[in-house]
């Protein structure tokens, strides 16, 4: 929770423009102390379903050990779903009529898995543009990730993701660019962050665009923000990731190189494997190669257990971290109904008042 400015002690101005937060008593006197309500989009396919609503409900649950979250999950009607994944919608999710007639706090949007090269062309994009405007009036601040952040980036800035030659997938090792954003205070300025897709945003396209890259990589950018500051988050990683997300990942397309969908097994994700685990999962591969090529007849069991046991996680800390600077910005600007996005004399433009945002 945020410091209070209680007396003209030079530190809070210092700590203010280092990115801490830190409230004057007159806004502190008059802040509604409540619980915060937060949406989450899920548009990650059946098989991905349930393991993304852990895992960003576990990263909201951590961030903040005094706030109340509400978490308001839905998904769009447009997108098939199997028999077991419709009725696990049916049963838990809410309707977005629901949503928008009670209002949110915060929104949060999965990544999803696209079935063709251009995004424009899938069929979640028009539905989900109508949720990204509506939360542009009506929600203090979205966070995106991964495919929404393409999408966001196509629709909203005209900057059309690129293909990579190769698949950027792994644990990154990220730096801060720009410390004196909120988003950004009290966490390690070189930390990891889980990546895995096949196209990218490039630094030079978000600049484009007139963000602000606050983290980025070897591998490209993962945390900005809109032109304002903070009413829509960026990631390009996969902060969220479970230890063994990537592991699960790896299993998935070794088992398509078995079935003979692809003709190469997967390269190991980088920075992730050790070389114990390299050698296990390469033995594991070349019996797989001895089933194509008819020398072995029985798939041999995947090493899950194994493997998961000894994977590191080097990440989760600051991606919890990130999340509650986030959810404490959202505290600090949202109205206390739920319709609004803001208290009053917020200005929409800068509404964190950042010196470095024009107004």
């Amino acid at each position: 929770m945020p410091l209070v400015a209680h007396n003209a002690l030079p530190t809070f101005e210092k700590l203010h423009k280092e990115g801490q937060t830190v409230l004057s008593v007159d806004k502190a006197l008059n802040q509604d102390i409540r619980d915060l309500h937060i949406g989450l989009l899920n548009i990650m396919p059946d098989a991905a379903l349930a393991a993304t609503e852990r895992q960003f409900m576990r990263l909201i649950g951590k961030s903040n050990p005094i706030a109340q979250f509400y978490v308001h999950i839905f998904t769009l009607p447009e997108l098939n779903r199997n028999e077991d994944a419709q009725q696990h919608i049916d049963a838990y999710y809410e309707s977005f009529a629901d949503i928008q007639s009670q209002g949110l706090d915060s929104l949060i949007i999965t990544g999803a898995t696209p079935q063709s090269e251009s995004l424009s062309n899938e069929p979640f994009w028009s539905p989900l543009f109508e949720v990204i405007d509506w939360a542009h009036e009506n929600v203090t601040s979205t966070l995106c990730s991964c495919l929404t952040t393409h999408a966001i980036l196509e629709g909203r800035y005209q900057q059309v993701r690129k293909p990579l030659a190769q698949k950027a997938w792994g644990v990154f090792p990220h730096w801060v660019t720009h410390k004196e954003h909120p988003l950004v205070s009290n966490i390690n300025t070189h930390f990891d962050v889980p990546h895995s897709r096949w196209n990218v945003v490039t630094r030079s396209q978000f600049d484009a665009a007139g963000l602000h890259t606050l983290v980025e990589s070897e591998t490209g950018v993962h945390l900005a923000t809109s032109p304002d500051g903070i009413r829509t988050v960026f990631f390009q990683g996969h902060p969220e990731y479970d230890t063994i997300s990537l592991l699960k990942e790896y299993k998935r397309e070794a088992q398509r190189y078995a079935d003979g969908e692809v003709e190469k097994p997967p390269a190991f994700p980088e920075h992730y494997f050790k070389t114990q685990e390299k050698a296990i999962l390469t033995e594991y591969i070349a019996r797989l190669t001895d089933v194509r090529h008819g020398k072995q007849k029985a798939i041999p069991d995947f090493p899950e257990t194994k493997i998961a046991r000894r994977l590191q996680n080097t990440w989760t800390d600051t991606a919890t971290a990130v999340i509650g600077n986030w959810m404490g910005c959202v505290y600090q600007l949202t109205h206390r109904e739920r319709k609004k996005p803001f208290m009053g004399g917020i200005n929409p433009n800068n509404p964190l008042k950042l010196p470095f945002v024009a107004e």
